[in-house]
């Protein structure tokens, strides 16, 4: 018995097809490689604007605690805390009948940049408040953080100088 319709070929693909095939993904993946590194840098920049707003508005509570005369600190100061575990340790609150603590953070945020192994508080380089604004250097309080990354953002600032 004949079946029409039946060329007497195997049906598939052939190599040609395939090679083709193959090379068409392989472009598709090269072009959006760039695209995923983009996109994983834009949400560790993010997350670095959150941890730097995070820390900063902490410092400024701390500060304007100080100022209140909430938390009680040597003649003479700055006012600022001496290292930012005080930012989430238990500060008593000077006002307060019973001494509460206050907490200006609850714990602190690391560096999305830096190394896995350090913990969050060495993750940041610190600015006293003696030092100049274009030469950030530690000292007796912590006035302001900063990465210590090299790298520079996508908007073309070095991580350093957020």
């Amino acid at each position: 018995m004949r079946r029409f319709g039946r060329t007497g070929r195997a049906g598939g693909f052939t190599l040609i097809e395939l090679i083709v095939a193959i090379a068409i993904l392989a472009l598709f993946a090269t072009l959006a490689l760039p695209l995923q590194e983009l996109t994983v840098k834009r949400s560790q920049e993010a997350e670095l604007r959150a941890a730097l707003r995070q820390i900063r508005a902490g410092l400024d509570a701390y500060k304007q605690a100080v100022d209140d005369g909430r938390v009680v600190v040597a003649v003479g100061a700055s006012g600022y805390p001496k290292n930012l575990m005080l930012l989430v340790t238990d500060v008593r609150d000077a006002k307060s009948p019973t001494g509460l603590p206050i907490h200006f953070l609850r714990r602190i945020p690391r560096d999305p940049f830096a190394d896995p192994a350090l913990t969050p508080e060495e993750t940041w380089g610190l600015r006293s408040y003696a030092s100049a604004w274009n030469d950030p250097r530690p000292g007796e309080d912590v006035f302001d953080v900063n990465s210590k990354d090299d790298g520079v953002g996508i908007n073309g600032v070095p991580y350093k100088e957020w």
